[in-house]
């Protein structure tokens, strides 16, 4: 089962979490986990290709986790928020299709 953890504070994603392997084919052949994988990694390419600061990221097998950074001025984090709700959605979407492979938790606090 992948699992995909979505963290808000208040209105604003600040961090999200994918890790594990849906399972289905063998490793770098499996469409589910590649498709989360994209969305995933696209994300983060986009907060860093978007923000004037860098997020902390930290990527591994099976596993990625990234949390916005503190001070991101209000042009930043809108910009974060915009990616990031995509990511949201692509994620809702897919969980949605393949809940036997896709786990999605949105944790608010």
């Amino acid at each position: 089962m992948i699992e995909v953890r979505i963290n808000y504070q208040g209105k604003d994603i600040t961090s999200f979490q994918v890790k594990g392997h849906a399972g289905f084919a063998p490793e770098g052949q499996d469409i589910y986990c590649a498709g989360v994988s994209a969305v995933a990694q696209t994300t983060l390419l986009g907060l860093c290709i978007n923000l004037s600061i860098q997020p902390e990221y930290r990527v591994e097998e099976g596993w990625l986790q990234c949390h916005l950074p503190t001070g991101l001025n209000r042009e930043d984090m809108e910009k974060a928020q915009i990616i990031l709700s995509c990511m949201e959605a692509g994620m809702l979407s897919m969980q949605e299709a393949y809940s036997n492979f896709i786990k999605l938790e949105v944790r608010r606090s």
